[in-house]
């Protein structure tokens, strides 16, 4: 019997290692090619010949592609949508969760069947209302388009909201405690997770919208954001020259996204951990 958990485990830790290999080896592909001295798209091997940091200069030395000026409109894009994002799904799940009102049912119904529908089917409608309030071609209408989206997003921060003990408030209350009280000092404590997480998606979404943001951004290059501007790179006429000088913009654009985790994946941490109310 022994031998046989010991026989299954080794079968799962070489699992895992296989799944490890395959996950991580498009990312080791992509940092080797960043540092490839080699030009060309597709070559016959994974290890550079020669090792070079030129790509990444080569990012904010062209004039033709201001990948800097790229970057720091999607980190701008990425900061108030993740700040506006937070507190309206914060809001709406806590609210939605705790507050018992008239056709509530009917509201969270009609919300998870919109949420069925993608959103770019209305990226055409969301364009003619933006270039109406003239807020076409500007950062401001994608923070918008992006923060606007987070009102449909409240499921998960709800179900997690769900779980947080109703007695807790109703104790809160009978001790005096208002509602502002209630949410300030017992609920965001206790739901430190799932801000973190939701905080963390509203972050990553301007990083990785291509579509949303090239419709309403157009030809103005240079408010363009990374998703765009890499992707210039790419065409079928730059590929060759671009390639390698791509993939050392996919691994900047990598950088705040993992800082951002590393630094908040402590207070995910503590709020997972800590499971009760401290009095």
């Amino acid at each position: 019997m022994k031998k046989t958990k010991n026989r299954n485990l080794a079968i799962t830790y070489i699992s895992l290692v296989v799944l490890a290999i395959v996950w991580l080896f498009p990312i080791f592909w992509i940092v080797m090619t960043s540092f490839r001295g080699e030009g060309g798209m597709a070559v016959e091997y994974i290890i550079p010949k020669t090792f070079t940091l030129k790509n990444y200069s080569n990012l904010f030395a062209n004039p033709s592609f201001p990948f800097g000026k790229w970057f720091m409109n999607t980190l701008i894009v990425a900061i108030f949508t993740c700040i506006i994002s937070t507190f309206i799904i914060v809001a709406m799940s806590y609210a939605l969760s705790r507050i018992r009102f008239k056709y509530r049912n009917r509201f969270l119904k009609l919300a998870l069947v919109l949420n069925m529908f993608p959103g770019f089917m209305s990226m055409i409608a969301i364009y003619y209302i933006l270039k109406a309030m003239g807020l076409d071609q500007t950062l401001t209408a994608l923070v918008i388009v992006y923060s606007a989206g987070a009102g449909l997003g409240f499921y998960i921060a709800k179900g997690f909201f769900d779980t947080i003990p109703y007695s807790l408030d109703e104790s809160a209350m009978i001790d005096g405690a208002t509602r502002a009280d209630i949410f300030f000092k017992i609920t965001l404590p206790l739901s430190k997770p799932i801000i973190v997480y939701t905080a963390l998606m509203s972050f990553m979404g301007p990083w990785m919208d291509f579509i949303f943001a090239k419709v309403i951004l157009g030809d103005q290059v240079e408010k363009y954001t990374v998703a765009i501007g890499l992707f210039t790179m790419v065409t079928q006429d730059k590929i060759n020259t671009w390639f390698t000088t791509f993939t050392a913009g996919c691994v900047i654009i990598a950088v705040p996204i993992t800082l951002l985790f590393i630094f908040m994946q402590k207070y995910y941490v503590e709020g997972i951990t800590s499971g009760g109310v401290k009095g």
